[in-house]
């Protein structure tokens, strides 16, 4: 019944994404979604941010930013970390994430998505027809509409957990 939010994988943190072996894997392309995926909400591009933008070019990845915040938030952060982006992006709609292949020139087979959240950020990804990391959030302060959705998001990941027990 959740299976439709479930992630293709689940990690502590962006940080500690093997990019390597994605490469290795064949992923060319990378979306990220910014507010507590790539540092704390509302927070610009920092250095920890932009070095793991300059470490994606080095392997050979283009990346894009998608999100739902408005302009001004997205578009100094993307030129600070050297990203393309799309803004207002009203995830989970899938019109955006396939905006976002369509820069990177990449297709659903060769792009993963990264975000914090189940049911935009992944929800989206999955309709797509891409892959998703879902990474924990980086710090709790959140709008109140998202610490809602967390709630239910505990829900669903409790059955995440309980489901990959059960495949192994």
């Amino acid at each position: 019944m959740f299976n439709m939010f479930y992630p293709d994988d689940y990690v502590a943190s962006t940080y500690v994404i093997d990019f390597d072996k994605l490469y290795t894997e064949g992923y060319r392309g990378l979306v990220f979604d910014i507010d507590n995926t790539l540092v704390p909400h509302g927070a610009p591009a920092d250095q920890r941010a932009i070095r793991l933008f300059e470490m994606l070019r080095r392997i050979g990845f283009d990346t894009c930013l998608i999100s739902n915040n408005q302009e001004p938030r997205v578009k100094p952060f993307a030129e600070k970390v050297g990203s393309k982006y799309v803004y207002n992006a009203h995830k989970p709609s899938t019109k955006n994430y396939k905006k976002a292949m369509e820069l990177m020139s990449t297709d659903e087979k060769n792009t993963i998505f990264i975000g914090d959240q189940l049911f935009t950020d992944v929800w989206g990804a999955k309709r797509t027809g891409i892959e998703s990391i879902l990474v924990k959030p980086i710090h709790p302060k959140e709008e109140i509409q998202i610490v809602l959705k967390r709630y239910l998001e505990k829900i669903v990941l409790y059955f995440y957990k309980r489901d990959k027990k059960r495949n192994r």
